[in-house]
């Protein structure tokens, strides 16, 4: 075996970097345009250890201070220019991560996959793997390249680089939630986006025009369907699918007055009015890389077009000419959407056209082909989206892409593509958490109770019409009270939301939680395919009557029967509801007012759900701020701390300053009394659903 040399830098606790040498050494690509914390080596991981580091030859021992064995591997040659990682493998070890590359399993042990964006089959790859035996290990590139793990050999994983640097960090932690905030530490933490993003999303027909918009704008309000944002498909557009900046208003389905294209009287006015955000669709094939060049000050060529042995300087033929007619270097590709966030749109939809193409001839402004660009892409897309709308409103951004790569849940929310809301998006969903991206959602599928269960109940919720009658007052006698029970619920669960997605800011935890993230000593876990956490009270199950509960004891919502766990069994939601939901032992569940809007000016009552075993307490810290601004890094916001306990038959609730409707508090047993900041309280007892109910 030909020796290879690699260098090896160890960071502060739990955090180690092996990297083959090259002269000239290169930057990925992540790392000339930001998206890797430059001080990464004095980066402290919590619940990590210190690291001592062993080389032998071509290969390397990672042990604890301690001397305890944490990860071994090799470093070996392929081909000419490449390299390739080994890493033995345990019999029973679980692996998870890779983001959403394959949605048929979330333990990647024995599969091989090749990290390329795709349109619809792959969308966002994620070249990072953690491990609950304590390690986890990320690529920095963003070339094509193969991870190996246990598929031609059950006893290696292999990490296939044939292009580019060889350059991987390795993590460690002793739980799986660890491993993810050392990783997004590195790659940045997920970004807290505005409070009424965490409402229903309503996307109108592709085919709409102003009137059929302000039309189904009304008729939430009217019929009192909570409702936040509304969207517009590629109909929008005077020319269909303009990937250029020229881009306007289609001036027969949305006719702005040339003499007042701004003001109170066009029809996005009237959404504003209504209490409605605005999120427009686009489509996108400009060089981004030419911005992304400027953004990070590189030097340019300066040298002089003529040389002192031409008898003739032409000046005609001096400028450079490029084959990319659509991409103005000089002109950033946010600037031409600022005029229409003039008008009153608050974000854009960034679809996966072009961005999930390959451009196999293409060479991009800053010099890459696309076997480095590719992947990079839609990075740079969502990168210079978020910075762009920061800059110019001071506002939060919300960003939406089906596309990423590893990083993205520093700027973007995410949907699964054009794949609708079934069981297979969810597999997505999972897979993408365990990689450290959380913010995400589905198109929701309307003509089924079991869709509509999981597409409100994922951190966004929207409905996508497209080309179709999505509309729920056209889902019939049946589904339509399921849809507005749904809408009216979600409404309700913003406050519980937002508070875990700054959590996720804080951590790097993500809101969307899948079973081995709070039961990671669990291998068996590694199969549940139909269930997530929503945060950490609220276990979800969807597509599936054959469910699992982990072990504790859980309150169904829905009518208040206790389980419990680990229990495998046939369960049947009722009648009006397509899935179970389920409160976890030793929670507080606050829920907020039902409003047809974030931002309605309503009494805010809460009504509380509590669930508690003898002798135990729970608590929640739910997080509030302007919900627009970036104020609450200058401590601008509020903790509202909710806390319970069980002891000696005695219940104790302390309840923050906020008005309360009611609080419903489920124990296995009635209590002798229950006092609420030390005060007695009155309290109705339920004996045949062991539930306190007690009036605010």
């Amino acid at each position: 075996m030909a020796p290879v040399k690699f260098r090896v830098v160890n960071g502060k606790n739990g955090l180690c970097r092996i990297t083959v040498t090259k002269e000239p050494e290169k930057k990925s690509g992540l790392e000339r345009y930001g998206f890797l914390e430059k001080n990464w080596a004095r980066l402290r991981l919590e619940d990590s250890p210190r690291l001592r580091i062993i080389r032998k030859g071509n290969r390397f021992l990672v042990k604890d201070v301690a001397g305890r064995r944490l990860i071994s591997g090799q470093v070996e040659r392929l081909g000419a220019e490449g390299y390739k990682f080994i890493f033995p493998l345990a019999r029973e070890e679980v692996l998870y991560g890779l983001g959403d590359i394959g949605r048929n399993q979330i333990d990647r042990k024995g599969m091989k996959g090749e990290m390329w964006i795709r349109n619809v089959t792959q969308y966002i790859p994620i070249p990072f793997l953690m491990s609950p035996q304590g390690y986890g290990l990320f690529v920095n590139t963003t070339f094509r390249h193969t991870w190996d793990i246990g598929h031609t050999d059950p006893e290696k994983l292999q990490i296939f680089l044939p292009h580019g640097p060889a350059d991987i960090f390795i993590f460690f932690g002793r739980e799986l939630k660890s491993i993810l905030s050392g990783y997004t530490a590195l790659t940045g933490r997920p970004c807290l986006p505005p409070l009424w993003s965490f409402g229903l999303w309503f996307i109108c027909r592709t085919q709409a025009n102003d009137f059929e918009v302000i039309s189904d704008a009304v008729k939430f309000r009217e019929r009192e369907i909570p409702c936040d944002i509304i969207g517009l498909e590629p109909g929008w557009m005077e020319k269909e699918y303009d990937y250029s900046v020229e881009k306007r208003w289609h001036p027969v389905r949305f006719p702005f007055p040339s003499y007042a294209p701004n003001g109170p009287h066009t029809f996005l006015s009237a959404l504003k009015r209504l209490g409605y955000k605005v999120e427009l669709w686009l489509c996108n094939d400009y060089d981004l890389s030419s911005q992304a060049e400027k953004n990070c000050h590189s030097d340019r060529d300066k040298s002089d077009f003529f040389s002192e042995d031409e008898a003739e300087k032409d000046h005609h033929f001096t400028a450079p000419v490029v084959m990319d007619k659509l991409t103005k270097p000089d002109q950033p590709w946010f600037d031409h959407l600022k005029k229409f966030v003039d008008q009153g749109v608050d974000f854009f939809k960034q679809d996966g056209a072009l961005q999930v193409c390959e451009h196999p001839d293409r060479l991009w402004a800053n010099g890459m082909r696309d076997i480095e660009m590719h992947n990079l892409y839609p990075l740079v897309y969502s990168q210079q989206m978020y910075q762009g709308f920061k800059e110019y409103t001071g506002r939060r951004p919300c960003c939406f892409t089906p596309a990423g790569w590893a990083g993205l849940q520093r700027y973007t929310g995410t949907w699964t593509g054009d794949t609708g809301g079934g069981p297979k998006t969810l597999v997505a969903c999972l897979n993408l958490a365990l990689s450290g991206h959380g913010l995400v959602t589905c198109d929701m599928e309307t003509t089924t109770k079991e869709g509509i269960h999981y597409g409100f109940l994922l951190p966004w919720a929207q409905v996508n019409s497209w080309n179709y009658f999505r509309h729920p007052w056209l889902l019939g006698d049946q589904l339509y009270p399921i849809f507005c029970d749904y809408a009216r619920l979600r409404s309700q669960l913003v406050p519980y939301i937002y508070t875990y997605a700054y959590q996720a800011h804080l951590t790097g935890v993500p809101i969307l939680r899948p079973l081995p993230l709070e039961f990671p000593k669990m291998p068996e876990i590694a199969k549940c395919l139909n269930s997530f956490f929503l945060g950490r009270e609220l276990l979800v199950t969807a597509f599936s009557q054959e469910i699992y509960l982990p072990p504790g004891r859980w309150v169904d919502f829905w009518t208040g029967e206790t389980y419990s766990g680990p229990l495998s069994f046939t369960y049947q939601p009722p009648v009006n509801r397509g899935g179970g939901l389920f409160l976890r032992e030793n929670s507080i569940l606050p829920l907020g007012p039902i409003s047809q809007y974030v931002g309605q000016s309503l009494e805010e009552k809460y009504t509380i759900y509590i669930s508690l075993n003898p002798e135990s307490q729970a608590e929640f810290r739910l997080y509030q701020d302007d919900g627009t601004t970036f104020d609450y890094q200058k401590g601008k916001y509020s903790i509202r701390h909710f806390q319970a306990s069980f002891t000696k038959k005695e219940g104790h609730l302390e309840i923050p300053d906020i008005q309360t409707e009611k609080i419903y508090l489920m124990l296995p047993e009635k209590p002798h009394r229950i006092l609420i900041n030390g005060q007695p309280a009155n309290y109705h007892w339920d004996k045949e659903n062991l539930l306190a109910t007690l009036l605010g």
